[in-house]
């Protein structure tokens, strides 16, 4: 079994469980309405979060999620955006990780790409 096997994605608002293992934020901005204590993180990764200008152009419309991906998957690829990759794949190794997040469309999301990046292996 590889690291990625053991990432999934969940809304930030849904209880924790056991399975969980590790719990990170992965969104640039602290969720409404939830406090630090009630979210039950391992860690608040921004650095992995789409740049505002992605998430902006992005929007949510679902016929630029492709292109989206695409964009997002590039920012992965540099920078300060890697270096926090390689954080969530080294938390991978050691066991779950859940990628959390407040978007509510779970698979319209940068969630759902990272999940991926992160099955794919390095």
């Amino acid at each position: 079994m590889s690291a990625g096997d053991a990432v999934r994605a969940r809304r930030v608002y849904e209880s924790p469980e056991p399975a969980d293992g590790a719990r990170v934020l992965v969104d640039r901005l602290w969720p409404r309405g939830l406090s630090k204590a009630d979210a039950q993180l391992t860690g608040w990764c921004k650095g992995v979060a789409p740049s505002t200008e992605l998430r902006r152009w992005y929007g949510h419309e679902g016929e630029r999620f492709e292109g989206f991906a695409a964009r997002y998957r590039e920012e992965l690829s540099q920078g300060t955006a890697r270096r926090a990759l390689e954080r969530l794949r080294e938390l991978a190794e050691e066991g779950p990780l859940t990628l959390l997040t407040a978007t509510k469309e779970l698979s319209a999301s940068h969630v759902t790409v990272l999940t991926e990046v992160l099955r794919e292996g390095p």
